[in-house]
């Protein structure tokens, strides 16, 4: 049986998930549609094994949690008595974020109802230590979610807005919602710290995703016929976010600033870790031995970890505040 090449392989993860289609990344790397679909859904389990075993113990002071609608095969209005309601119509993938360091802990692709929810926040629960603050939106399910898994180990409030209705039939056939005319801070839970009580950091989560999966960008050309492959889709581009793409602000994974690994990983190593049928080791961070050496500003992390050691030998870098460097 042909085996497709490890290099291909990078290729073909490397454009799906900056948001290119199959057809896209057939074209780019002339990997037939039919592989890369397979391939697609093999390396996405990888990566949400790769997700169980490593994102855990995670201490997170600031969490909040969203969910993110699209839809497999067809939309709702379309769903007849012969479909399948668990796997045709829409469907909803939740996300729970360290609003610290961007990391996401956990997430679920299903309909939105009490069962996924629950066994949303139960997966979270078992990621997390210590007592955390979850801000969540309005949705009714999570009240009970919460209760049953974290009891009274958590500081939980609940933001819940109201949007414009649209007026024109054009505007109402939309998704994008309209404009908040109200929004209102419940506290269901112990004592959250209200300053802190938002959802706009894992609602920026919710951007990113749509805008670097195809499957999200455009509602009516690139959705997902399949249940299976969006779950392997969202599985590949949690894996990717979390440990290979370098938060703007951070200047560093997520994955990083979680204290999960001490490295920015390429597209390369997280496919062998989630191409191994044993599964990763969980990777701990490595103490320095001695005082790191300062970094020119404007320089990532990425970028500083590729030098050569004769390189660095070789010359000094000196941190100009006030500026640019």
């Amino acid at each position: 049986m042909n085996v497709l090449p490890f290099e291909k392989r990078v290729h073909v993860v490397a454009a799906l998930v900056e948001g290119n289609s199959i057809r896209s990344t057939e074209r780019l790397t002339g990997v037939h549609r039919d592989t890369i679909m397979r391939f697609g859904v093999q390396a996405g389990d990888g990566c949400a094994r790769v997700h169980d075993a490593l994102v855990r113990g995670v201490r997170a002071n600031v969490i909040q949690a969203d969910e993110l609608w699209t839809f497999v095969g067809k939309k709702r209005r379309n769903v007849t008595f012969s479909d399948d309601p668990v796997q045709v119509g829409d469907q909803y993938v939740y996300l729970a974020m360290d609003s610290v360091s961007k990391l996401i802990i956990s997430y679920r692709i299903g309909k939105r109802n009490l069962a996924n929810t629950t066994a949303f926040i139960r997966d979270l629960r078992h990621r997390v230590v210590g007592k955390p603050q979850l801000s969540t939106d309005g949705l009714q399910f999570y009240r009970n979610a919460v209760e049953a898994a974290f009891g009274p180990d958590i500081d939980f409030a609940q933001v819940d807005k109201d949007y414009e209705v649209p007026v024109t039939p054009e505007a109402a056939g939309r998704y994008s919602p309209g404009r908040i005319i109200r929004e209102e801070k419940r506290v269901v839970v112990g004592e959250p710290d209200m300053d802190l009580v938002s959802t706009s950091h894992v609602e920026r989560l919710n951007l990113s995703l749509r805008m670097a999966s195809r499957r999200f960008t455009r509602l009516t050309s690139g959705f997902s016929k399949r249940l299976r492959n969006l779950e392997a889709a969202v599985g590949l581009w949690v894996a990717y976010f979390n440990f290979c793409r370098v938060h703007e602000t951070l200047r560093v994974t997520p994955a990083m600033q979680a204290g999960i690994t001490d490295h920015v990983w390429s597209i390369a190593e997280l496919l062998r870790a989630a191409l191994d049928d044993q599964g990763p080791a969980p990777v701990a961070p490595k103490e320095p031995e001695h005082d790191p050496e300062p970094i020119a500003v404007g320089m990532s992390a990425k970028q500083a970890g590729g030098l050569s050691a004769e390189y660095k030998r070789s010359k000094r870098f000196r941190v100009i505040r006030g500026g640019r460097a």
